[in-house]
């Protein structure tokens, strides 16, 4: 099995079981629709979404610096979202829909309905993935994991030992992340399934960015199927910021000639994500990407008499993607996009 690789066809091989007809067709749609729309600078928009990222919660158990769900600085309602209205999600996409990502905001396992959301999107035969830091992963939660159909489980490990780790995932221990994901590695074994792909994810900053070697052997030893290096999105980053590590091939910032810290990535105008998927927040809200991660641009709400499909092609989504292909910087939440920010080893 294949531990490192720099692309995404070993992440991402097992997707290609969900593929039918309609989906394929939906797909073409969107891809005939984005490109239709950059290059006439007017949003058109065909298809549905082929992807989604649904929020079980918005809680967290961790107090991480640069999140709102850790910093408990939402402004926008929390809470957990009810599986009636996860079914309606789902049921309202119909069978164009792909791939389920079971995380915006929180820590996915703090909602006790999880595995079950996994199980309902694994029977309708959707590609489902989430991302966790890891701390609720207890023998019988592993063995439910495996169980519901999950096809990709990332585990955020941002240190080797506990004083590393803890100075950004704080309030976190260590050990209880390791003792996890042997856990799952062992029910994957056990109940001899490919799925889910374990990734450990190692968030480098500075605190930790001498472990980076440290963390590929401990994923080997582990037995995980892969590990990634993903770069930090800092809400202050101009002037500099104490988290951004001194290595700038894992920064998603570069010096500029003001002396100022700016984007390595230009900002184009045109988004496929506003084409492709939506994301929606543990209550219904629709909002355009999960860099609205406190819900300030949102598209509507999905309830007994709104469904998505109203959403997706109201004026609201048709102004915010004008926006996008005319002048994207205006947008807030585009301005300190993650575009990649995956560091493939």
């Amino acid at each position: 099995m294949m531990f490192f690789c720099n692309n995404m066809t070993g992440e991402f091989i097992g997707i290609w079981k969900y593929l039918t007809w309609k989906r394929i067709l939906n797909w073409i749609k969107i891809t005939i629709s984005y490109h239709w729309s950059n290059w006439s600078k007017h949003p058109v928009q065909w298809g549905v979404p082929m992807s989604i990222s649904v929020e079980p919660t918005t809680a967290c158990n961790l107090g991480c610096p640069e999140c709102p769900s850790g910093l408990k600085s939402f402004s926008r309602a929390t809470g957990k979202m009810n599986f009636e209205l996860f079914q309606k999600i789902v049921g309202q996409l119909g069978k164009e829909l792909l791939y389920v990502n079971l995380y915006f905001q929180g820590e996915p396992y703090l909602n006790p309905q999880f595995t079950a959301f996994v199980a309902h999107a694994h029977a309708l035969k959707l590609f489902t993935s989430t991302s966790t830091n890891g701390h609720f992963i207890s023998d019988e939660q592993a063995k439910k994991t495996i169980g519901s159909g999950l096809d990709r489980l990332i585990i955020s490990l941002d240190g080797t030992d506990q004083l590393t780790y803890e100075q950004y995932r704080k309030g976190g221990r260590y050990e209880t992340v390791i003792e996890g994901i042997k856990r799952l590695v062992k029910w994957k074994k056990e109940m001899k399934s490919l799925t889910p792909y374990l990734v450990i994810q190692f968030l480098v900053v500075k605190p930790n960015e001498h472990q980076i070697l440290e963390v590929q052997e401990l994923g080997k030893k582990l037995g995980v199927n892969k590990v990634s290096f993903k770069t930090a999105q800092l809400n202050d980053f101009e002037n500099g910021n104490e988290l951004m590590p001194k290595d700038l091939k894992y920064s998603r910032y570069k010096l500029a000639h003001n002396g100022k810290y700016e984007l390595k990535n230009k900002l184009k105008n045109q988004c496929w994500r506003l084409w492709s998927g939506s994301v929606i927040t543990w209550d219904g809200m629709v909002v355009p990407c999960c860099f609205d991660k406190d819900a300030a641009f949102k598209m509507g709400k999905i309830d007994e008499k709104v469904s998505f499909a109203t959403i997706w092609g109201n004026e609201k989504y048709k102004y915010f993607r004008q926006g996008v292909l005319t002048s994207r910087k205006t947008h807030s939440i585009c301005s300190n996009c993650s575009e990649g920010s995956k560091v493939w080893v």
